[in-house]
């Protein structure tokens, strides 16, 4: 099942609000042009993060996905049981799932394409379907399909007892499934992937399982970090917030439950380091890891620029929604 983890080994909490659009170089961040002299340590990091980056070939001729495999087609219309739902990987099937593999498949980069051997619809419905809600007042207690209903399953891992909304106890129901593709944000850019999608009865748009075999797909390398230690009120990336919007990014940056002031810092060139500045307290703090977004906007559209956290250098991926 799906299980929320404290990043950093610390209590994980989420802060409200974000960064206006526009901010970043373009608004004061660190650059050649314009260095903000409070973040120069964020610069001078930024830089040798940049310069330390070295993939290897599968990153510019493989398929380097980075973003979960599990992707929305559309807007879903989501109510809180549904959302809820999605976000815990609660599904129920009503359908026979096909187990045989298709053909390989063809994913579409802006730069080539490139051929990949494929998984079975029932193989990615068992990556997708992550366990079950608490049982509801009224729903059957024992697993089985009621005639003529719905299956009830308590899934691999039994009874999810921790859902995003505590009130929540209804799965979504998958009625069809078709191959077809999604748009996924890869390190050669935002490429067109075969999936399996499935129908849902409570959601307006399907529900895309990448369908590319694990054979085919390159783990995101890790990154080269500067062997110091980070410079004191630089934090760094965990995850970009939704696949960039043209020049328009948005990433979440880990910040203590204190720290004031928070800043986002861009270094923008062949790579795009990101961070974040902040104030620290000088008082007694719990020992606790925000979660902040903030947006920026880039000089130029990010394309297949890769986005490194200026702390480890490794690059960042799309996180859950």
């Amino acid at each position: 099942m799906r299980r929320a983890i404290a990043l950093l080994g610390l209590p994980l909490l989420v802060a409200a609000g974000c960064a206006p659009a526009g901010s970043g170089p373009a608004a004061g961040g660190p650059s050649a042009s314009s260095p903000d002299h409070r973040w120069e340590a964020f610069h001078q990091r930024a830089v040798e993060v940049a310069e330390a980056w070295r993939p290897g070939p599968a990153w510019r001729t493989g398929y380097v996905p980075l973003q979960d495999a599990t992707v929305l087609t559309g807007d879903p219309g989501f109510g809180s049981d549904t959302e809820a739902a999605f976000r815990a990987g609660w599904y129920r099937d009503q359908i026979e799932l096909p187990t045989a593999k298709p053909g390989d498949g063809t994913v579409r980069f802006p730069d080539g394409t490139l051929r990949v051997p494929l998984i079975s619809a029932a193989d990615a419905y068992a990556q997708l379907d992550q366990g079950d809600p608490p049982p509801c007042a009224g729903r059957p207690k024992e697993p089985g399909r009621s005639k003529g209903g719905p299956t009830i399953e308590p899934g691999p891992d039994g009874w999810v007892t921790s859902p995003a909304d505590p009130g929540a106890c209804t799965p979504l129901t998958v009625t069809a499934v078709r191959l077809g593709a999604a748009p996924v944000r890869t390190s050669r850019g935002v490429a067109d992937v075969p999936a399996w999608l499935f129908t849902v009865t409570e959601l307006k748009a399907p529900v895309a399982r990448l369908a590319v075999a694990p054979s085919a797909i390159t783990a995101v390398p890790q990154g080269v970090a500067p062997t110091r230690p980070a410079p004191d009120g630089v934090v760094g990336a965990q995850d970009l917030a939704a696949p960039a919007e043209g020049a328009r990014l948005t990433y979440r940056l880990g910040v203590g439950a204190c720290d004031t002031g928070v800043t986002p810092l861009v270094l923008e060139r062949d790579e795009v380091v990101v961070g974040g500045g902040v104030t620290r307290s000088t008082g007694v703090c719990t020992d606790q890891l925000l979660i902040h977004p903030v947006t920026v906007t880039l000089r130029a559209p990010l394309g297949a620029r890769p986005v490194l956290n200026v702390l480890t250098g490794t690059p960042l991926v799309v996180g859950p929604r």
